[in-house]
């Protein structure tokens, strides 16, 4: 992954340790483990809009929405690893996603 997509993030995490120092750290760090899942679902109300599935809304979204959305998933986990004080949430992110993907391999050529 490229490096200054995690130094934005970093920065991101800085700027929002800052506005929210009133909060105390431990519940900072819970709220954006909670807006992964806030983020998550405004990729699912894209994909449901962009498939047409709702019947009151009828074709509300397109795929770029989707696309949006899930770029939106990505920044705040990214931010959320730093938020949390990993150390280096790169060199971590980086390991999970080998192992992560070695564990995939395997089942495939089991």
């Amino acid at each position: 992954m490229d490096t200054t997509a995690w130094q934005t993030t970093a920065e991101l995490a800085v700027f929002l340790d800052r506005a929210t120092a009133h909060v105390p750290a431990t519940e900072r760090r819970l709220l954006q483990v909670l807006k992964i899942g806030e983020e998550f679902g405004e990729a699912a109300q894209a994909v449901i809009g962009a498939t047409g599935t709702n019947p009151r809304k009828g074709a509300s979204h397109s795929w770029d929405d989707v696309t949006a959305e899930v770029c939106d998933v990505i920044i705040t986990s990214m931010v959320t690893l730093h938020r949390l004080g990993v150390p280096d949430p790169e060199a971590v992110f980086t390991e999970h996603l080998k192992q992560a993907a070695a564990r995939t391999v395997a089942v495939r050529e089991a």
